[in-house]
């Protein structure tokens, strides 16, 4: 992936090494099993999962006696630079037909736990955007468990899960995040969990269209990286994750989408390059 002469984006807040540490847990035994569950997860709401303390979110986290920072990290925190900065660049000129302003996120770097507005959250539950501050939220390691444990390597793969992210919050921009959040309350647990899974198949989407658009306008992709992409798309198919956790899938369970379903709108964003393509929920009536 040609990267590495790309604008950087201003809208880093690195708070590794800030010293916030872990939060506590919730508990023993089925808690644990949830986290261990979380940790292969991408792109859920947080909001939905308090695993900290809860305590008032405090921008940006200070105090205390953090690690150091990996050294190594450095060159990725310049690649999440300019993929965050593409995705600024690709998105005001599709929502501005729709009388939609695009606000940029901030992406916040972190070091095991991290205090948000959606509460305390640890590495476990993956990479996650909250609508509450309008932040996407990313441990670097994440990289590292993609490709060691997930086998999806490779900087487009990388750029898939920061553009899925953002994909959230153009959804909380058009309003998407909010209805849906508004029916989950009135539905029962199993539809409450296909509207998860159209939530997340339609950020994948539009993390498509971010890579078609780049592509068009900049000459990012070389030989093998959209495959990169459809990979890591299907390292975090529901059913490839409880095959792996559980050695069988349950559907009705699912909350992202199968690794089928994953890849599908990912390159249906890539090719099509338009928010109407994405309507997960109106392919879904």
């Amino acid at each position: 992936m040609r990267w590495q002469g790309g604008r950087r984006s201003s809208n880093i807040e690195d708070r590794r090494g800030s010293g916030f540490g872990r939060p506590l847990a919730v508990g023993g035994g089925a808690a644990s099993l949830i986290v261990a569950v979380l940790v292969m997860l991408l792109g859920g709401d947080p909001s939905d999962v308090q695993i900290g303390s809860g305590s008032p979110y405090e921008d940006p986290a200070t105090g205390g006696a953090g690690r150091p920072v990996d050294p190594q990290q450095e060159e990725m925190k310049d690649f999440v630079s300019v993929i965050l900065a593409d995705t600024e660049d690709t998105w005001p000129a599709l929502l501005e037909p729709l009388g939609v302003r695009y606000v940029q996120p901030r992406l916040v770097l972190f070091s095991d736990a991290v205090q948000s507005a959606c509460g305390a959250q640890e590495s476990a539950v993956g990479p996650f955007y909250c609508p509450g501050d309008q932040r996407v939220y990313l441990d670097l390691t994440f990289f590292n468990e993609l490709e060691s444990r997930f086998g999806a390597p490779g900087d487009f793969g990388r750029a898939y899960v920061v553009a899925h992210e953002v994909g959230h919050h153009v959804q909380n921009l058009l309003g998407v995040s909010q209805k849906v959040q508004s029916m989950r309350r009135r539905t029962s647990e199993e539809q409450a969990n296909q509207l998860s899974v159209l939530t997340e198949l339609q950020a994948d989407c539009f993390a498509g269209i971010w890579a078609g658009r780049a592509q068009k306008a900049r000459n990012i992709l070389e030989q093998g990286d959209v495959e990169e992409g459809l990979g890591a798309a299907s390292a975090v198919g529901d059913d490839t994750l409880q095959k792996r956790a559980r050695g069988r899938v349950v559907p009705e369970s699912f909350t992202h989408g199968s690794a089928a379903q994953r890849m599908t709108w990912f390159k249906r964003g890539l090719e099509q390059g338009t928010l109407e393509a994405c309507d997960t929920f109106k392919a879904q009536r």
